[in-house]
């Protein structure tokens, strides 16, 4: 009996942790920061060779603000936003949007 005892409390206490919001479980929870994330209409340039990147941004209305390293940021003037993207081996890492004041040069 004891070893069902030893088994069982660790059991309790692992599934009595779980907490129930009520919500979808999509929500983000109170105080936790999401992640940045890709402006919809360039989030698909992830991956994309660096000059074709830049092609593609130009084309959706982005100009580019600024460039620090590997790091550039677009503004796109129509939608005020400011995109900052990381390029590694010669393609588009990361797109994210960052506050808008990262593309004041």
């Amino acid at each position: 009996m004891y070893s069902r005892l030893v088994l069982a409390v660790p059991l309790a206490v692992l599934f009595g942790c779980q907490t129930d919001t009520g919500g979808s479980g999509s929500e983000p929870l109170p105080g936790v920061a999401s992640a940045p994330a890709a402006p919809v209409d360039i989030a698909d340039l992830v991956g994309a060779r660096g000059a074709g990147g830049e092609t593609q941004l130009q084309l959706r209305g982005y100009e580019l603000a600024r460039t620090r390293g590997l790091t550039a940021y677009w503004w796109n003037a129509e939608s005020r936003t400011c995109a900052q993207v990381v390029t590694a081996n010669g393609r588009y890492e990361s797109v994210v949007e960052v506050n808008p004041a990262e593309c004041e040069a």
